[in-house]
């Protein structure tokens, strides 16, 4: 590999933009596109590709698994983790009562002190907002592949042949 094409792996890791990544390697904007593509189809720079993402994801400790765990744990939150209730109202949990993993699956907490009227006693509003469950649900059923708009069809066929006279 040259020092143009490993230019280009560093830069394709950084955005997986292959015009860009030739663009910023060096390559004539003119023909950035079609370097990209080809740069991307030569085996040796597809495998040092591959070995950066690699690197990246030991590095950062990010993996599909992880990524895949936390949407579950969006997915699949239950109100109760967070909030009881009973006659006298809605009550957030005391985070020291929650487990850790929970708290992740929080995007938002807000207490608003008002003083109704002017007056001096107060009112407390408290909201607990958890991520988007749908979008959660959503992004776990493409990466299982649940919800796709081709239909992929295996159509076997059988060959006949003839038996057709050798030619003199």
């Amino acid at each position: 590999m040259n020092e143009k094409q490993r230019r280009f792996v560093e830069e394709y890791v950084i955005d997986l933009n292959a015009t860009q990544a030739a663009i910023r390697a060096g390559y004539k904007e003119k023909t950035a596109y079609s370097q990209g593509q080809r740069l991307l189809k030569n085996v040796e720079i597809e495998k040092a590709i591959k070995e950066k993402m690699e690197e990246r994801s030991k590095r950062t400790e990010v993996t599909a698994d992880r990524i895949v765990q936390e949407l579950a744990k969006i997915a699949f939150a239950d109100l109760k983790d967070f909030v009881s209730w009973d006659e006298d109202g809605v009550m957030i949990i005391d985070s020291e009562h929650v487990d850790g993993t929970v708290l992740a699956e929080i995007s938002e907490t807000t207490n608003i002190q008002t003083f109704p009227n002017g007056g001096e006693s107060e009112k407390i509003q408290k909201k607990v907002k958890p991520y988007d469950k749908m979008k959660a649900l959503e992004l776990l059923g493409k990466h299982l592949s649940m919800w796709t708009d081709k239909q992929e069809v295996e159509l076997k066929t059988p060959v006949f042949t003839e038996d057709v006279p050798a030619a003199d």
